[in-house]
């Protein structure tokens, strides 16, 4: 009975576009994996085990700071080993491999296609009653590639169109706890009670990541492990003001402009045109339209049914405090558990959550959150923190107005870079403006500090470049500096000499050349970004700019890459050398049979998973 009710589910979110065979079997049997999973846990004496251990465990953190300094993961090892003498951790069982859950969830989704149907006359009573399958395979070329597709039939698309009431169904390991997440004391041990979860991201297939911890010497994994457990015990709540508004533009068509994805009913109206008359270039240019609002169809659905999983798990937690367990990919970086709704998303999904534990603003609080309020604004990214708290003050009357009339008064917030983080903090520092005493407003709202280009940062600081840190604001320094506007200066002092040579294409771009056109790049190019990885990027940005001529985009954009690197190569020397040590000793490495490892200072073993693939042939005779 229960995979049947996994398969309905699953059925209710393919798109009316339909889904990739391989995907949609690999979702199916992955579902039934979880089920298994948490079955054989809740089988014999060691669940009875964990809920006694972590009833203690969550009494002991909710009096943190009354106890010891004890680290989560030191709080649960103390229980475990004072109520049972040692680790309570599971047997360690083999993850199903990914051939088998594709076989398995294959099986299943065959099933679905071969029993599930619907009457085809649902809309139309005077035609033949007769049963239809309601999913069916098709082909589908995605760039070079023929892949095989499930796609619902359209009955039953505007069947869930149509439905007045939806319910969506998601996994335990895809929402947000409603309790504490178990601390990590190993590899296999931590995060969901019962659903299973892995320390460390990595590639299907991919073993070498997990064999690497497990060799770790005892204790070698703590520092990384009480990381992740800090990052996981921190509890958020939702902020209701902003989510009631943000659901009422949802429901009320969207708005692109406030990312808010509309519906399908505001997508371009597919052209219908009787092609026999047409000649051929007509007929091209007809398909290449249709192609176009297929895709415009596609992402808009997309998009939306994004910002629904968002907003629904958001209303379904509006009255409770949540935690996100989190984990690590095989660099070491941490991520949120919970792909749908977190706080690393965008701009809408970090305006709705707040922390769930208050603090005293204090005789700074309300500057910091004014500076803050700014910061997202994007006014005044070249001033001081000073000025810019200045400027908030000058503005307090549209700041209010916000706050007060958000959709219905000047709407100064909506021109904001970030408008939803930036309506959030204007109500925020109404609240603590209007309060009796600021210093005294307990305050859940998160003021984010971020680092500027932080892998030149860290390149600036391994090689000691001092006009490298001083861009990148390591240096100290009364304004900040703006390493992408100082790179895009640079670039058009470039350009202003190619100009007065006469080269064409410099002359081209005198106007165009700004922060935002070459920021990706910069910003990417010490993660080893290529040049022609850079001049899709520059592209991409310049055929954004409706003023641009479009018949120059590729030469345009061939020719700034070119004079972004160059403007790197000199702005950081010392980081472009770092760059060229490393890509040698990889490769130099790589030649001799073996793969690019290295451990961290927090003590984490670190294996570079790439490969050169190569495609051989095989006769048959």
């Amino acid at each position: 009975m229960e995979q049947y009710r996994n398969m309905l589910q699953t059925l209710s979110k393919i798109p009316p576009t339909g889904e990739s065979f391989l995907l949609l079997s690999q979702d199916v049997g992955m579902k039934i994996y979880n089920r298994f999973s948490i079955r054989r846990q809740l089988q014999g004496s060691h669940m009875d085990r964990i809920r006694s251990l972590y009833n203690e465990y969550v009494q002991l953190l909710s009096k943190e700071g009354q106890i010891s300094c004890l680290l989560p993961r030191e709080l649960w090892e103390n229980s475990e080993h004072e109520k049972f003498g040692g680790s309570c951790s599971p047997r360690v069982h083999s993850t199903w491999p990914r051939s088998l859950l594709v076989q398995l969830g294959t099986h299943l989704v065959e099933l679905m296609v071969q029993t599930i149907k619907l009457k085809n006359n649902m809309f139309s009573p005077r035609s033949e009653p007769k049963l239809i399958p309601v999913l069916y395979h098709m082909y589908s070329f995605r760039s070079t590639r023929q892949i095989g597709l499930i796609k619902p039939h359209p009955i039953y698309s505007q069947m869930l169109l149509d439905a007045g009431e939806t319910l969506l169904t998601f996994e335990t390991s895809v929402m947000p706890m409603r309790c504490p997440p178990l601390p990590w004391t190993s590899p296999h041990f931590g995060a969901y009670l019962l659903s299973p979860s892995k320390l460390m991201r990595s590639g299907e297939g991919a073993v070498q990541h997990q064999l690497l911890l497990e060799k770790s010497s005892p204790g070698q994994l703590f520092p990384v492990l009480d990381s992740l457990n800090q990052l996981g015990i921190c509890a958020w709540r939702i902020n209701k003001p902003v989510l009631d508004i943000i659901v009422s533009i949802f429901n009320d068509k969207g708005s692109e402009k406030l990312d808010i994805p509309p519906p399908l009913s505001e997508a371009p109206a597919f052209p219908l045109q009787n092609t026999g008359s047409l000649s051929s270039w007509d007929k091209l240019s007809y398909q290449k339209e249709q192609a176009r609002c297929r895709k415009k169809a596609a992402e808009m659905y997309s998009l939306r049914m994004d910002a629904l999983y968002k907003l629904s798990i958001a209303n379904h937690l509006r009255d409770q405090i949540f935690w996100f367990p989190h984990n690590m990919d095989f660099r070491g970086r941490t991520y949120p558990c919970p792909p749908y709704f977190n706080h690393l998303g965008s701009d809408v999904t970090r305006a709705l959550l707040l922390f769930a534990e208050g603090r005293p603003l204090g005789p700074n609080g309300l500057d910091w959150l004014k500076t803050h309020l700014i910061n997202l604004t994007g006014l005044k990214k070249k001033n001081s923190l000073q000025e810019r708290k200045q400027y908030a003050e000058e503005i307090m009357d549209d700041i209010l107005d916000s706050a007060d009339r958000p959709l219905t008064g000047r709407k100064w917030w909506m021109e904001a870079d970030e408008p939803w983080q930036t309506l959030a903090c204007c109500m925020e520092v109404a609240n603590a403006s209007r309060s009796p005493d600021p210093t005294k407003y307990i305050s859940h709202f998160p003021v984010h500090q971020d680092g500027s280009c932080n892998g030149l940062q860290h390149y600036a600081a391994l090689g000691r470049d001092e006009i490298g840190a001083k861009s990148v604001n390591l240096m100290p320094s009364e304004t900040p500096q703006d390493v992408y506007s100082g790179v895009a200066q640079q670039v058009e002092g470039f350009r202003q000499i190619d100009a007065k040579k006469g080269i064409k294409i410099a002359q081209v771009l005198e106007g165009f050349i700004g922060r935002k056109v070459v920021k990706q790049t910069v910003m990417t190019v010490v993660y080893g970004v290529t040049r022609y990885g850079g001049r899709l990027q520059i592209e991409k940005r310049l055929r954004e700019m409706d003023s641009f001529p479009q018949e120059y985009v590729w030469e345009a954009s061939h020719y700034l890459v070119q004079q972004v690197f160059s403007s790197l190569k000199e702005m950081f020397s010392g980081t472009r050398s770092i760059q060229h040590w490393l890509t040698e000793s990889a490769r130099m490495i790589s030649k001799s049979g073996n793969t690019v490892e290295w451990v961290t200072p927090l003590g984490l073993p670190i294996i570079q998973p790439y490969h050169r693939s190569k495609s051989v042939m095989v006769r048959y005779l």
